[in-house]
């Protein structure tokens, strides 16, 4: 095993910066695919993160992120775990990582509680209008939605409530 640096950068820190090849504005940790870091005795690290979806593409660069982040923080010896259940749900985005996708041009979805809500529109991140259409059920990613709004006429995606 290699001799790690004197950091005060702990493993959870170097992990929680891996950023989410899909919305790049967030990393894994405000997306709330982050779940768990944890050292065994060996000093190995242990990472448990759950997708946002069954089958999602990003994973495999997220887990290969996470090793190269480890690595170069001198922590080569990484499991990663993935988490089915509970399954991922938008409100484990971060008010942080809520914030982040409005500012670039992206809806964050609503918290839920209870029952899924019936949304009829989608404010626009960009001028806060609520006259907006949607475009297609399908955005850049699997995970967005395409929208446009109607008052500034910009188009822009909503990570899709789940």
């Amino acid at each position: 095993m290699t001799a790690r640096p004197h950091t005060a950068t702990t493993p959870r820190d170097v992990v929680a910066a891996v950023v989410d090849p899909e919305l790049q504005v967030l990393s894994i940790e405000d997306l709330g695919v982050l779940r768990a870091v944890e050292m065994d005795g060996a000093g190995r690290i242990i990472v448990t993160i759950t997708p946002t979806y069954s089958g999602c593409p990003a994973m495999e660069m997220i887990r290969a992120d996470i090793r190269t982040a480890l690595a170069g923080a001198g922590y080569p010896e990484v499991e990663i775990v993935t988490a089915l259940a509970p399954a991922w749900s938008t409100d484990w985005i971060s008010e942080s990582g809520r914030t982040k996708l409005s500012s670039a041009g992206i809806a964050p979805p609503g918290r839920v509680a209870g029952p899924v809500p019936l949304t009829l529109s989608v404010k626009c991140p960009r001028c806060g209008s609520l006259d907006t259409e949607r475009l297609s059920e399908f955005g850049s990613t699997a995970c967005k939605a395409l929208w446009r709004c109607r008052s500034c006429h910009e188009p822009f995606d909503q990570v899709k409530p789940l």
